[in-house]
């Protein structure tokens, strides 16, 4: 019977409509209302360019210069909106209001039209916001036709009963909408708490790390169930499909579920954090992002590779810089026999300290290694507080100012070598 009603009800909407369209006013309007679209037309495209100069000016608030292009985008339907007001109030003066109905609901459409695709286009998400804006629109077009009700009750008459649910399209639509809306503010919310905890000095890397990744999912875990919730829906209706698909999600996605509380172990115990530089596997670099399912390290030649945080727990990892930034480096070197072995240890040491990026506090030391075949050895000892600046270029300059020093000092670096002894061939 529900959904009689709604179609009879319908049925008259739409005759007292067609009765209307048969009147003269009918056709003025309508032809008014399109050569008002026309002439906004012609006009947003000497209007748009000009605006948009003047919009792309704005420096610093990306927010509101998406609005503002938002806007400028919709340029035509802006004048389109204008001319209507105007035509409306003109008209409703020199005639009688009745007469400018269909006026009055193409104006309120544009608006509607306007303030949803203007609102959408704020969503960075393409294909949501077109949704969103496209369900707005019609949800106001719905109620300034005046057939609110009625369509509430078609789409109410509409349902599938699930045991004691009884599910209708009314029920998905508003579902649909709420958890859009409400979702959205969460991550709104959750993003903006993110980064107020980012940039607070109180807490530790580790811990801003988690505080965000756990506000923004409890936020939206939230917002879930306040949609459902708002719209009717029994939460315990689904806990019997919640543990079968939870079952099944189990198997399909342990590697997702692994990385996911590896990466809470992480940033609970605080073994790695943003800034730190590592070695895993051969990757040398410096942890730029920690994620839910993976950890972001970019090296010095500038890829970035997404590790599972996985591999952070069951792996060896190398912290150059956990507890602190300081690292120890060697470098390897020979000189001649020749050399005054004192004198090549004081002139490394000399050498390694000219390099700025060693730290001058802890003096470098210089060891005498082994009596080589072709050369006295020696390994030169230095310390730096910087390693994600690079450990290479650091030893590249360090031995720069050995061979400058070695050279300045007479001290030369031998090549190999070979004693060769020829015997006649008759033995003798």
């Amino acid at each position: 019977m529900d959904f009689r009603d709604a179609i009879d009800r319908s049925l008259a909407w739409a005759g007292g409509w067609f009765d209307y369209a048969a009147t003269p006013w009918f056709v003025y309007q309508t032809a008014i209302i399109v050569s008002l679209f026309l002439v906004a037309k012609l006009a947003a495209l000497r209007v748009e360019p000009l605006v948009e100069n003047q919009a792309r000016q704005i420096k610093g608030h990306p927010g509101l210069l998406r609005v503002v292009i938002a806007l400028l985008r919709r340029t035509d339907w802006i004048l389109f909106t204008i001319l209507l007001f105007a035509a409306l109030n003109l008209l409703r003066a020199i005639t009688w209001p009745s007469r400018t109905h269909l006026l009055l609901v193409a104006l309120l459409l544009s608006l509607a039209w306007l303030f949803a695709t203007v609102l959408s286009r704020i969503i960075r998400n393409r294909l949501v916001a077109r949704m969103l804006g496209w369900l707005a629109w019609i949800y106001a077009a719905l109620v300034i036709l005046g057939v609110g009700d009625e369509a509430a009750a078609f789409l109410d008459s509409v349902a599938i009963p699930l045991g004691a649910v009884r599910l209708s399209a009314l029920m998905v639509l508003k579902a649909a909408l709420l958890l859009i809306a409400t979702v959205g503010l969460a991550v709104v919310t959750g993003n903006y708490i993110d980064e107020r905890v980012r940039v607070s000095e109180e807490l530790t890397p580790s811990i801003r790390v988690l505080v965000g990744k756990v506000a923004k999912i409890g936020l939206v875990l939230v917002a879930g169930a306040v949609a459902l919730s708002a719209v009717g829906l029994d939460l315990t209706a689904l806990t019997v499909f919640s543990g079968a698909v939870g079952v099944g999600l189990a198997f399909g996605l342990q590697k997702v579920v692994s990385n996911f509380v590896s990466g809470v172990i992480i940033l609970l115990d605080k073994s790695i954090k943003p800034g730190d530089t590592i070695s895993l596997e051969g990757t040398f670099g410096w942890i730029r992002e920690l994620r839910a399912r993976f950890v972001s390290v970019v090296t010095r030649d500038g890829r970035e590779f997404l590790i599972p945080n996985e591999d952070f727990i069951t792996q060896r990892v190398i912290n150059w810089s956990f507890s602190d930034n300081l690292v120890r480096l060697d470098v390897n070197f020979g000189v001649s026999y020749d050399a005054d072995p004192h004198k090549v240890s004081e002139l490394a040491i000399e050498a390694a300290i000219t390099v700025g990026r060693v730290d001058a506090d802890r003096r470098p030391v210089c060891w005498l290694t082994d009596f080589g075949d072709s050369s006295l050895n020696f390994v030169l000892r230095f310390w730096i507080r910087d390693p994600q600046q690079g450990l290479t270029n650091v030893r590249g300059k360090v031995l720069l100012a050995l061979w400058d020093t070695f050279k300045a000092n007479d001290i030369s670096i031998p090549y190999p070598h070979r004693e060769i002894i020829m015997k006649p061939a008759d033995g003798r």
